[in-house]
């Protein structure tokens, strides 16, 4: 046999041996019957439930797993038959770490890792993934001779917008190193065990079973998505064991190629196992072998701009200065002009800059005014919303809300580095112009700290400007427009998934309105978003039209041709896997049952909201069940065939409370029903449908009395 495949069959039977010790010595341990699962997750043990169809749920369960992990290693010189022996290594390395969790708790509480990585985290990868934010996953395993190797590698990839996950001594290394980790900063500590390199595989095998439809039991399937869809690969840094090894030809097996810093010789397989000694080529080759392109943009700040610090949180001992305005004055307006009414690139700051003495409090109203031959006032909103990326990219900066309500702090690290006021406007220029200019030919910023002129323009410019788009948007429905859009972002990763996005529907990941398809459609004309002329109407009630029904079919290849934009029971739209909500019929209450991504506990439907999503993604229709966004809850279009939003009995209470406001207002207005969410059920008053139900009938819930659902 060949050096390279005697290293994967002597770790892969050595990982099969460990593994039938662990399983039989916790069989006796804990008895057959003992729950085994991971947490937060609808796929049991995700690799062996998506490979071969196997719901483990007990410890009896495993020993004929073990078998299947044998039955692998075929130890045949064959380089097919040693990947084969890298799968094997993964199924012993998932039943390993999920032995960890048996009998409750959490294994990884004192760890420098966090372990197994729940289904909700992994949707919520979704939109920057497709969208590129995210445009690759490395992992990065071992222990580096020369600890700066390391560190430089992985704030390279975070500087890129990579997704990094950290297994091994690396840990250490890069935390010592001053990068900093955690998933807002797309640099995750998994553990220091080999075997926690399998809480990434599950992350690509679920985004297969989550947004691709592949089947459990398919493992070609599996194996050709996760090797055309999902840009992973892997560094190891520091001497290669078996083990090891084994673990790279289980990825090499799911098409993530495997770069190493060790010199191979004749042992490696081009485009597979590649040794780049010198860490200086690292990154390029692994990108290079992935084809990620990373467009990095260089802006003239002072600190670090990228994606990946987009969940940075700045707590109030690491503030510098903040911009609150609930404290101050503040807004953020763009406003379309004359093209010679702006001078580009021109900067203006009036009043104090960010001071020395922390904690600094200041106003800040920031006015953007945008002139091009194609801009459109419809446009302004859609640039605004942008500004909160945008800052939050910004490497020792915060920025939540949006208008005349917002929060931006700046770090105290971040302010050493020299972060100013023209540092925000040079972020806001650059950026307006990279990602606008096919619609934005001339920028020019002002920024105002002086509080009674910040007052000033927000009551003279800002408010009514607010209000008159409010006013637009409140009359616009989806009977006043003669267009909807398409958005196909997400078929990188659901092939057969098409959104349909209305003025009164938006995209089921809460990010895309009906303005921004319209302005994804100039931005990008053979983009994502393509327009659908709203005519032939097949059934009013149910939301059908021919030109819907035709686009949709175009769009998805032919794998869906009839769809309603306004029923969960008649061909409701297809999911791709990254919805904010997910509404699932409640026969018993004749209602329906809406619940978020965040929420983590059971539905009076009996699944959690992983379990709903598993029957929901992937570009599937399932009648009964639907993914959608927080906004699209209050919208008179909600389930309107069904009855609309009158149908709503239960709902987690954090999810209740954020659209009470509005979903009382459509009640109202629609059915005449007084403080509506009063009588909508939630898990702080029960979850068992027998207590859902009775709550219903003491508020007289009025789903207790239309037709029958179903």
């Amino acid at each position: 046999m060949s050096i390279l495949t005697d290293l994967i069959y002597a770790g892969s039977n050595a990982v099969a041996g460990l593994t039938e010790g662990a399983v039989n010595e916790a069989i006796a341990k804990h008895g057959g019957d003992a729950k085994i699962a991971f947490p937060d997750t609808a796929y049991f043990l995700p690799t062996i439930y998506a490979a071969t169809g196997v719901k483990v749920t007990k410890l009896s369960d495993l020993p004929a797993c073990v078998g299947v992990l044998k039955s692998l290693i075929s130890n045949k010189e064959d380089l097919g038959e040693a990947l084969n022996a890298g799968l094997a290594t993964a199924v012993g390395a998932e039943i390993i770490e999920a032995l960890k969790y048996v009998g409750g708790g959490n294994p990884y509480e004192n760890e420098a890792g966090i372990g197994f990585v729940p289904d909700p985290i992994i949707r919520s990868l979704g939109v920057p993934l497709v969208t590129g934010d995210i445009p690759g996953v490395a992992v990065v395993l071992g222990k580096a001779e020369n600890a700066q190797d390391v560190v430089s590698v992985v704030k390279d990839y975070q500087s890129k917008g990579l997704l990094t996950f950290l297994v091994g001594d690396v840990i250490e290394q890069v935390a010592e190193g001053g990068v900093k980790m955690g998933l807002e900063f797309r640099v995750i500590p998994l553990g220091h065990d080999v075997t926690a390199v399998i809480h990434v595989v599950t992350v690509a095998i679920r985004a297969a079973l989550i947004f691709g439809n592949i089947q459990p039991g398919d493992l070609a399937g599996l194996l050709a998505y996760t090797k055309a869809r999902v840009p992973a690969f892997v560094n190891t840094f520091g001497a290669l064991n078996e083990v090891v090894v084994s673990a790279g030809a289980g990825a090499i097996a799911l098409g993530f190629p495997v770069i190493v810093d060790v010199d191979l010789g004749e042992n490696q397989v081009g485009g597979a196992l590649e040794s780049v000694t010198d860490h200086a080529e690292t990154v390029k080759r692994s990108l290079e072998l992935r084809s990620i392109k990373v467009k990095v943009k260089e802006l003239p700040i002072h600190v670090a701009f990228a994606s990946a610090f987009e969940g940075e949180i700045i707590r109030r001992a690491e503030m510098h200065a903040e911009i609150a305005s609930e404290v101050k004055p503040a807004f953020e307006l763009v406003v379309m002009k004359g093209l010679d009414e702006v001078e580009d690139h021109k900067i203006t700051i009036i009043g104090e800059d960010i001071g020395a003495d922390a904690p600094v409090s200041m106003a800040l109203g920031t006015i953007v005014e945008v002139a091009g031959k194609k801009m459109q006032t419809d446009f302004e909103p859609v640039i605004e919303r942008k500004i909160h990326h945008w800052f939050n990219y910004m490497e020792g900066v915060m920025h939540t809300g949006q208008r005349n309500l917002i929060r931006v702090r700046v770090s105290k690290e971040a302010y050493a580095k020299g972060v100013r006021l023209r540092d925000f406007a040079e972020v806001i220029y650059g950026m307006l112009m990279e990602e606008f200019s096919s619609v934005v030919d001339k920028c020019q910023i002002t920024m105002i700290t002086v509080p009674e002129k910040v007052t000033e323009q927000l009551n003279a410019l800002a408010m009514p400007r607010y209000s008159a788009r409010d006013e637009r948007l409140l009359s616009m429905n989806d009977e006043s427009v003669d267009k909807f859009y398409t958005c196909i972002l997400c078929q990188s990763f659901a092939p057969s998934h098409c959104c349909v996005v209305t003025p009164e529907r938006l995209g089921l990941c809460g990010a895309v309105s009906w303005l921004d398809a319209k302005a994804t459609k100039e931005l990008t004309p053979t983009g994502p978003c393509q327009p659908i002329e709203k005519t032939g109407c097949i059934d009013e009630r149910l939301g059908v039209y021919k030109t819907v029904n035709e686009t949709v079919g175009e769009a998805t290849h032919g794998a869906v041709t009839s769809v309603t934009l306004y029923s969960i029971m008649t061909d409701p739209m297809t999911s791709c896997g990254c919805f904010e909500c997910i509404c699932g019929i409640m026969p018993e209450a004749n209602g329906v049952v809406v619940v978020n991504r965040e929420y983590k506990g059971m539905t009076p439907t009996g699944m959690t909201f992983g379990e709903l999503a598993s029957m929901t993604g992937g570009g599937v229709q399932t009648p009964g069940f639907m993914g959608h966004g927080r906004h699209f809850i209050a919208s008179k279009k909600f389930i309107s065939a069904e009855g609309g939003v009158q149908r709503i009995v239960w709902m987690p209470k954090e999810l209740k409370d954020d659209v009470a406001k509005k979903l009382n207002k459509t009640a109202k207005e629609l059915y005449g029903i007084e403080n509506f969410t009063d009588m909508i059920c939630d898990e702080t008053i029960a979850t068992e449908s027998e207590a859902v139900l009775k709550f219903l009938e003491e508020k007289g819930h009025p789903a207790l009395g239309l037709d029958p659902i179903m």
